[in-house]
């Protein structure tokens, strides 16, 4: 069978054990017989090579093929789309973001309607490693400490309150719980603490139980005071601040006002001083038998292209295979059935990503990974299956730097919570980024312990957003979404993974093949579909 495509080249380089740079696959596409082109560059490399290079190929098929190797298509193009928020959607959310900051920036352009505007440049520029600076922090891999003793939750929560605290104090004028005690009554005070308690009275007024490292005390919200709509975001464990005054008999404090620890408005982000993207995706659930090769292809496909030249990054948000074991009766839906072998083909298919591509991946709920977070990168076993990429592999979650850009990468699994939790308006599946917003505006990654999240005890609580990020990446629920936040960017960029008769049975309908890209110069967003 003829190789008519770059990723037919990619693929058949992975199958004999090879990744390849662009340009290497470029030639072997444009030589004269690509088969057996690849066949000599494969024989032409060395012994101890894991990926094939321009050089290697052009040993192989001499400088006459090189003059043939520079295909004037550039292939079919991918449309260019919305994702499953709907045009008018998103036409209504940007429409009102102008004034609320809450919806993206990003650009929807349909390729097939308007090519010249979803052209670029990209055959016009050469792509430099040198330029390229990527840095990794918050990585608690190799770093765990947690022993699963009472006295390491207490260390990891203690943690919690004392960083989310300190974002806090600038706003209020806080008191410790011990002191509040001691004021008179009818004296104004401030409290910040981690919410042990929230319940409504036979009134309809809201009890809200804070706790800090000295104690405990309680603030009760009146119905008439217009804070509903705060209370109803509110949840267990996280970190907030009350202000008020105190009862005339001091027990209790009613509050006037509450607050999170935020994004603070005035962030502004950061960019990058040339024209490069990263690609953002996540769940490709290599394993399972709803696993879509065909719009991985194709993506891999076009990542080969002139178009896709800036694509330098490609940041993975887990769940790279289906695991075993995840959900009742998986094993009836798994195309391959041992868990090794799933990272083997799943790295075979990251073979087909250009070689000069900076990969990073966090792990997921369907990895082979502890399922509790912060989830530490996977064991030496696993990455020596995924090493012939070079791909930085971290914890889940991680804060990734692309060149001054500061990316927070999270598989997501806490959205689960969050939804459950909050009312439809303010988290939904069917709108994610908005429950991103909810866990931009509590400062944490999982705020609520004990329920479907299982958080696992470390000197340091890794899921607190000590810093803003400029960019929040997400995946996990399978559907597609972003908006701005504060001037953040939130992205949960869907999956590669069709529909599981599971999923039918939870009432998940999901957005697959899909492949969010973002300009790392101005954050701004296109999403490329590929299935």
């Amino acid at each position: 069978m003829p190789l008519e495509s770059n990723a037919r080249i990619a693929k058949a380089l992975a199958e004999r054990g090879y990744n390849a740079e662009r340009e290497a696959v470029t030639l072997l596409a444009g030589a004269t017989d690509p088969t057996a082109a690849v066949a000599a560059a494969v024989d032409r490399a060395p012994d101890d090579a894991l990926r094939i290079t321009a050089d290697h190929v052009r040993e192989a098929i001499g400088d006459a093929d090189r003059s043939a190797a520079s295909p004037d298509e550039p292939g079919q193009s991918p449309v260019e789309t919305e994702g499953s928020i709907g045009s008018e959607s998103a036409a209504t959310e940007t429409a009102s973001g102008a004034a609320t900051n809450d919806a993206t920036d990003s650009t929807t352009v349909d390729a097939a309607s308007d090519p010249e505007t979803a052209a670029n440049d990209g055959s016009e520029r050469s792509r430099d490693p040198d330029l390229r600076d990527l840095e990794v922090g918050n990585d608690m891999t190799g770093r765990s400490t947690g022993t699963g003793e009472y006295a390491d939750f207490v260390t990891t929560f203690r943690d919690r309150y004392e960083r989310l605290s300190k974002i806090l104090r600038g706003r209020v004028n806080h008191r410790p719980a011990e002191a509040i005690a001691d004021m008179p009554g009818g004296s104004d005070a401030a409290m910040i603490g981690l919410v042990n308690d929230v319940r409504s009275t036979k009134s309809g007024h809201w009890l809200i139980e804070l706790e800090d490292t000295t104690g405990t005390f309680p603030a009760l919200v009146m119905k008439d005071k217009g804070l509903a709509d705060v209370v109803d975001e509110i949840l267990l464990d996280e970190c907030v601040a009350v202000e008020g005054t105190l009862a005339d008999d001091a027990g209790i404090l009613f509050a006037d006002s509450l607050h999170f620890p935020d994004v603070p408005r005035t962030h502004r982000p950061g960019g990058v001083d040339r024209h490069v993207q990263a690609a953002l995706i996540s769940d490709v659930h290599v394993g399972s038998d709803e696993f879509m090769a065909d719009a991985w292809h194709s993506f891999t496909d076009w990542l080969h292209t002139p178009e896709a030249d800036p694509v330098e990054y490609l940041l993975l948000a887990g769940d790279m295979v289906e695991g075993v074991g995840v959900y009742p009766n998986q094993d009836e839906e798994l195309d391959i059935v041992d868990i090794y072998e799933q990272y083997e083909v799943f790295a075979e298919h990251l073979k087909e990503v250009p070689a000069d591509t900076e990969v990073v991946m966090i792990p997921g709920n369907h990895d082979a990974v502890r399922l509790a977070e912060p989830q530490p990168g996977f064991d030496d076993e696993i990455r020596e299956i995924l090493d012939v990429h070079d791909a930085r592999i971290v914890s889940n979650p991680a804060t990734v730097s692309v060149e001054g850009v500061e990316v927070l990468m999270y598989h997501g699994v806490s959205l689960d919570e969050v939804i459950a939790e909050l009312p439809e308006e303010k988290a939904s599946y069917d709108e994610p980024h908005k429950a991103m917003y909810q866990l931009l505006k509590k400062r944490h990654v999982a705020p609520q312990f004990g329920g479907h999240t299982r958080v696992a005890p470390e000197e340091r609580d890794y899921l607190v957003m000590e810093d803003v990020p400029d960019v929040f990446h997400t995946g996990h629920v399978h559907k597609l979404g972003w908006g701005k936040y504060h001037n953040v960017l939130a992205v949960n960029s869907g999956c590669w993974q069709a529909q599981t008769d599971f999923q039918k049975s939870v009432n998940i309908d999901p957005d697959a093949g899909y492949a969010p890209i973002l300009d790392l110069d101005t954050l701004e967003m296109t999403v490329r579909k590929f299935s």
